[in-house]
């Protein structure tokens, strides 16, 4: 894991009580100063008085501090900022506006494709309180500002880099993540929230600003937080729309211009960052081993490919990142290699469930016929079924990648040190079945008859051609009680929902997925096994919620955000969950330029049958590329449920003792009992929400790795040991009826 951390306290020598001099690390204008911690003359740098014993004499207690293990100071007191983690030196970058004026100055850590020209000119808008500068380059990125006494650190749109904040020691920590914020204050669990990330994962209302640890609180996606001496202020950046008219529908074809153009302006920044190669090889390679050649011998070992890699799965996202780094001019592929070279491409084939996966594997060996691409497949049998390892590193929160990642880590081991992913294509370019809605208010009803005339094709070819004749009455009718439904019934409707205990029926298809999501917010695939005390308590969080104003009062926007910010904090999780050394995953779709150029695309062509497969068809064909594979863009891929059934037969003794006195059940969100009888009817093949039992064992598995912890983040004389969570889980006491 990579974060930064710091705060904002009250200091009453202001320019003073810093021991770091003007000239110390960040005072430049170009990369990382990479001295490790030390300014000139070998002196130790140090930061953190917000703990001494007197902090406004820096004198006394002088090394009395506390600070992050493994850290680099980016700059001092009296508001120090860390980098922890293995930061690479050109992934942090640090400037002042004026070497006369040390204290207003900019760190951007991440990859950024902004110049440094560029970075300053931000620095000079962001000082005049302009944030929305700090967000328009390509790249994914944390941008902490600095001028004065006033800190600023800016989130992302989409919400895969958040950041986190709690009061402390008379001011405020901040961070991009949760848990050493959590360590620093000894953070008990936060079981409320537990609960709701079970019971409506996809309802930022019943979520609010909290994480799993109580008192550490998250900034929403499209905002900044701004501190001034300990105080905080949360504030937005993006443009806010009007709630009394609907905005102009934008030009489609101008739209998509902006998509492909913030698309490979994306794809270019991580291609002209300096490559990497991995920094050790462990372990040794013994040689040359009958059947395995040089690359099957470093992925053997753990170990990515120097240079830059992509996934190809088959699907349109993966495929046009592939091929657009592949064919930006003057990008090779992989290290000290001239301009042209190929680019590494990884295909996960199946052997375990080698059915219905055809039709993709055959169009990623059509692509990967590109002569740009050098294609490697990663074939894996019953060793790299779901649930097959459990075993794993311990992630910021919990996500139900965790029953996967073993999976996944083994294809992203054969990658690149940095590696393009199509995650977010879905739910960046796609459009919420509740657009339909907002289709609706506008009064723009001509536009839903091809997405409904879809849907009524898949259910006739799902062999209910007798109910695909109602299909497009029903969906219509959905839509419009949906326009009519205001975010305070919506969300009054659905806490009443989970008080009396209903949970969400077994989708059958894309027409009974399409009815579900149709709504303010739903219960999600694993209420249905939590108690109803848990329920009780998510309900009440919703009705509160409904009170307040919403951010938007149209239910496809709102829905369609609130699905991407699940997304992009899923795979955060999943970025730490598999995380091979020395690699760096890159999902451009996530990026702060894609998702605002993509929000831009007018709803009615959102709703289109193939449109995301369209958008992406444009993109590169402007990039050269105009022969694509038969099938290209099809939408008709579903779960592997076999593989996830076959998995959890193989790990059905591992779960069932997992299960047997779970820390869920002690916190009283589940009933053992319940989650192992589910368990034993989804190995028998029973009709089982798949999706909710991996995300209550991935909970589970969190739990537990997060108890089993002995570490801390923060060293120090003044606090030898702060760790979350020290008491353990709450033991739930039922209430008496």
């Amino acid at each position: 894991m990579r974060w930064l951390v710091g705060w904002s306290s009250i200091a009453a020598s202001f320019g003073t009580a810093g021991r770091v001099s003007a000239h110390g690390p960040g005072q430049g204008s170009g990369h990382g100063s990479g001295q490790g911690g030390y300014g000139h003359g070998g002196a130790p740098l140090h930061g953190g008085l917000a703990d001494a014993a007197h902090p406004d004499d820096p004198s006394v207690d002088a090394e009395r501090t506390v600070h992050p293990v493994g850290a680099q100071l980016l700059w001092g007191d009296p508001d120090p900022l860390w980098a922890v983690g293995d930061w690479r030196p050109d992934e942090i970058r640090t400037l002042t506006a004026d070497p006369a004026d040390p204290f207003t100055r900019l760190a951007v850590l991440g990859c950024c494709g902004a110049t440094d020209a560029e970075l300053r000119r931000a620095l000079y808008a962001a000082r005049g309180g302009a944030l929305r500068h700090l967000t328009q380059w390509s790249g994914s990125y944390t941008a902490v500002v600095q001028a004065g006494r006033r800190i600023t650190v800016v989130g992302d749109l989409a919400g895969a880099r958040p950041v986190f904040y709690t009061p402390w020691a008379s001011g405020t920590a901040y961070a991009t993540a949760a848990l050493p914020l959590a360590d620093l204050i000894e953070a008990q669990l936060d079981i409320g929230h537990l609960a709701a990330l079970l019971a409506c994962p996809d309802s930022p209302e019943a979520l609010g600003d909290g994480t799993p640890y109580a008192g550490v609180r998250r900034i929403p996606p499209g905002h900044a937080l701004i501190l001034r001496e300990g105080s905080r202020e949360i504030t937005g950046y993006e443009q806010v729309a009007s709630l009394a008219v609907a905005a102009p529908e934008a030009d489609a074809e101008r739209a998509v211009e902006g998509v492909r153009e913030a698309l490979v302006d994306a794809v270019r920044a991580r291609l002209t960052a300096p490559r990497h190669a991995p920094d050790t090889l462990p372990p040794y390679d013994p040689g040359p081993v009958p059947g395995m050649g040089p690359a099957d011998r470093r992925a053997a070992r753990g170990a990515p490919a120097p240079g830059v890699g992509a996934d190809l799965s088959g699907g349109s996202a993966s495929a046009t990142l592939a091929l657009l780094a592949a064919g930006l001019p003057g990008a090779p592929g992989s290290l000290l290699s001239p301009a042209g070279a190929r680019l590494l491409a990884v295909t996960f084939n199946d052997l375990a469930t080698p059915q219905g996966r055809e039709a993709e594997l055959e169009r990623a060996r059509a692509i990967a016929a590109d002569p740009r691409l050098h294609h490697v497949v990663v074939a894996a049998a019953a060793e790299a079924l779901p649930y097959a390892e459990l075993d794993g590193p311990l992630t910021d929160e919990p996500g139900p990648s965790l029953v996967f990642a073993a999976r996944e880590r083994r294809r992203l081991a054969a990658g690149s040190a940095d590696h393009f992913t199509g995650h977010g294509a879905r739910q960046v370019l796609d459009a919420h079945p509740a657009r339909m809605a907002d289709l609706l208010m506008d009064r723009r009803r001509r536009h839903l008859l091809r997405p409904v005339a879809a849907l009524a094709r898949s259910a006739s070819a799902s062999g209910a051609s007798g109910e695909s004749l109602l299909v497009p009455l029903t969906v219509y009718s959905a839509a419009r009680r949906l326009a009519r439904t205001t975010y305070r019934a919506g969300m009054e409707a659905a806490a009443a929902r989970l008080r009396e205990g209903g949970v969400p029926e077994r989708s059958s298809g894309p027409v009974d997925a399409s009815l579900a999501a149709l709504t303010w917010s739903r219960p999600g695939p694993a209420a249905g096994w939590l108690t109803g005390e848990a329920l009780a308590e998510v309900s009440i969080r919703l009705t509160v919620a409904a009170g307040r104003p919403p951010l938007s009062l149209r239910p496809g926007e709102a829905r369609a955000r609130s699905l991407l910010a699940r997304h992009a904090a899923d795979h955060r999780v999943f970025e730490q969950a598999v995380e091979v050394r020395s690699q760096r995953l890159h999902a451009p779709f996530l990026d702060n330029q894609v998702v605002r150029a993509a929000r831009a695309l007018p709803e009615s062509l959102r709703v289109q049958p193939g449109a995301r497969a369209a958008i992406l068809r444009s993109v590169l064909s402007s990039a050269g590329v105009r022969e694509f594979p038969p099938g290209w863009g099809a939408t008709d891929r579903v779960p592997n449920e076999t593989a996830t059934r076959l998995g959890l037969r193989a790990a059905l003794s591992g779960l069932l003792d997992l299960f047997a006195s779970p820390l869920l059940a002690d916190a009283g969100l589940i009933e053992a009992r319940v989650v192992r009888q589910a368990l034993l009817d989804a190995a028998d093949g029973r009709p089982v929400p798949l999706d909710g039992l991996a995300e209550l064992v991935s909970m589970e598995l969190w739990l537990g790795r997060l108890l089993a912890r002995r570490g801390t983040c923060w060293t120090g004389t003044s606090a030898a040991r702060r760790r979350a969570v020290p008491e353990g889980v709450p033991v739930h006491r039922p209430a008496l009826s």
